[in-house]
């Protein structure tokens, strides 16, 4: 992997495959370069893609403490790296990170986010409340698995997969990943949208939710669209969280290939 220093002086590793205008892909929660291979080799053939370990993940250092601030100078140096421009692709948490990034001034045209779980509403931002009181407890007390566990219980992986992951060699490297739960729990905030800073977003943007999602994931992409200046929203037939490659990677071609018009906000 190649590697570039953010500004506080971090390594950031990444990977570059194909030509053409830059996309840089944002992993969500516990995902690496590695994770985001199988999409970007779809989309290599049209452009120039980059997929990277956010900090704290696979190769990629961790120097501290956390902020949201430093995880938006990592993005902002792999755009200067291509070129100081990129289209960016964010999903789940990673599309939260993307659009905070992009709030920040972070030089992106075009902007396409899947399922940030943001959870508005009282109930959701309660639930979201309890929920980082008991990450932060987990990982307080070193117990990486916990919160690996209550990661993937909260997004709806069945206690028995867990249990099979557990023992898989997979395992591991989820728990070497444990405390970036943290800071994805902090770059989602309280979990509400928020409407106020977002109003800085000038990227045109492409909301993308899964068909088959739970309902108030499919809501919540809805609301976050008609927050944006500049977005439209999308739906994928048949698609979770669980996002398959070959189902976005047209989609995602088709928006970044060039410039649209004005995107009208969804309906």
């Amino acid at each position: 992997m190649d590697k570039i220093l953010s500004r506080d002086g971090t390594m950031i590793a990444y990977r570059h495959r194909g030509e053409g205008p830059p996309v840089i892909l944002v992993g969500g929660s516990l995902g690496t370069a590695a994770t985001e291979a199988p999409l970007a080799r779809l989309l290599a053939p049209h452009f120039h893609v980059v997929t990277y370990d956010r900090r704290g993940r696979g190769s990629s250092g961790d120097s501290g403490p956390y902020a949201v601030e430093r995880e938006i100078e990592d993005l902002a140096a792999l755009v200067t790296a291509t070129g100081g421009r990129a289209s960016v692709f964010g999903i789940g948490a990673g599309g939260a990170l993307a659009l905070e990034a992009q709030a920040a001034g972070l030089p992106v045209d075009l902007l396409a986010v899947y399922e940030p779980p943001y959870t508005p509403g009282a109930a959701g931002l309660q639930y979201k409340a309890c929920c980082t009181s008991r990450l932060h407890r987990l990982l307080s007390t070193g117990d990486r698995a916990g919160a690996v566990e209550l990661f993937l219980s909260v997004t709806g992986v069945p206690a028995d997969m867990i249990a099979r992951m557990r023992r898989a060699p997979l395992w591991s490297d989820l728990l070497a990943m444990a405390h970036t739960l943290a800071y994805d729990d902090a770059v989602l905030g309280t979990g509400a949208i928020p409407a106020a800073r977002f109003a800085s977003v000038t990227a045109r943007t492409l909301v993308i939710c899964g068909g088959s999602s739970p309902t108030p994931a499919r809501q919540s992409t809805r609301t976050l669209a008609q927050t944006l200046p500049r977005a439209r929203h999308r739906t994928l037939t048949g698609q979770t969280r669980d996002l398959a490659p070959q189902a976005v990677a047209p989609v995602l071609a088709e928006f970044f290939a060039r410039p649209a018009p004005l995107l009208r906000q969804a309906s």
